[in-house]
C-alpha cells in the first residue's frame, strides 16, 4: 500500500460510522482524555489501545442480539464489551484523533478459555472475532484490545501490548508455553461494524448459547475459580 491514503479512502476510515460512532460526545471525551493531541500518531494509537484494553472489561456474555453490543458509544457507557464492541470503540477513539481505523474479523480457535464459556459455546472456535486495524506510519497495523490486564492475570498470560507499529493480534501461547490462539479464517476488514449480519451469524453459530440465561455470568470470576 502507498505511504498515504487517498482523500476519499481516508475519509471512509476517519469519518464517523453508525457503530464506530466517533462523533458521539462521550467517545470524543474518552479519546481526548486517553491521548494528548500533540502526541505522534504512533503514540496515540498505543495509548488509545491501552485505554480500551484495560478501561473496558472483556465480557463474552453480552447479548449479541442487540445492536448496542456492537456500538462504540454503548460499549463505552457499559464499561464492558466483547471483542467486536471493544474493536469498534478503539477504532472510534483513533478516528477522533484523525487516525484512519477500521474493524477486521477472523475465526479464532481458542485453546485457553474458561470451561464454563466453552460449554456454553459448545466449541473452542470463536467465529467472527473482531480486531482493529489502524493506519500509522504508512501502513495498516493490526491490534486486538480484547483482553483487559486483570483478566489476563487470571488466565495466566501477559496482557497483549501494542506499540502503535508492530501488529498485536492475540497471544499464540499461554504463560506455560501452550498453544493459546490460532487465527483460522480471515473475513477481511470493514469501515463499520456489519452488526445486522453479525447478530444473525452469532445466532446461527451459537444457538445453544443464545438460548441460555447468561445474566450474572462473569469471565474473570470463572477464570479465578478454575
Amino acid at each position: 500500500m502507498a505511504d498515504t491514503l487517498s482523500d476519499t479512502i481516508s475519509r471512509l476510515y476517519t469519518d464517523p460510522g453508525e457503530y464506530i460512532d466517533s462523533d458521539h460526545p462521550a467517545v470524543v471525551e474518552f479519546a481526548r482524555a486517553a491521548a494528548p493531541a500533540d502526541a505522534s500518531a504512533r503514540d496515540k494509537a498505543s495509548q488509545l489501545y491501552k485505554a480500551v484494553r484495560d478501561g473496558i472489561r472483556y465480557n463474552p456474555y453480552v447479548s449479541m442480539r442487540t445492536p448496542e453490543s456492537y456500538r462504540a458509544s454503548s460499549v463505552l457507557a457499559a464499561g464492558n464489551g466483547y471483542c467486536v464492541g471493544k474493536a469498534a470503540l478503539y477504532a472510534a477513539a483513533c478516528r477522533v484523533h484523525g487516525i484512519p481505523a477500521r474493524v477486521g474479523f477472523a475465526d479464532v480457535r481458542n485453546h485457553l478459555t474458561t470451561e464454563k464459556l466453552r460449554q456454553s459455546m459448545g466449541s473452542d472456535l470463536f467465529s467472527w472475532h473482531g480486531f482493529t486495524e489502524v493506519f500509522v506510519d504508512g501502513a495498516w497495523r493490526k491490534a486486538t484490545p480484547t483482553f483487559n490486564a486483570t483478566l489476563c492475570a487470571k488466565l495466566g498470560v501477559k496482557p497483549l501490548d501494542f506499540d502503535g507499529h508492530s501488529d498485536a493480534l492475540l497471544h499464540p501461547f499461554d504463560g506455560a508455553g501452550r498453544a493459546y490462539m490460532q487465527y483460522v479464517n480471515d473475513h477481511g476488514t470493514y469501515h463499520d461494524v456489519p452488526a445486522k449480519f453479525l447478530m444473525r451469524e452469532m445466532a446461527r453459530e451459537y444457538a445453544h448459547m443464545h438460548g441460555e440465561d447468561l445474566s450474572g455470568r462473569d469471565m474473570e470470576r470463572e477464570a479465578a475459580e478454575q
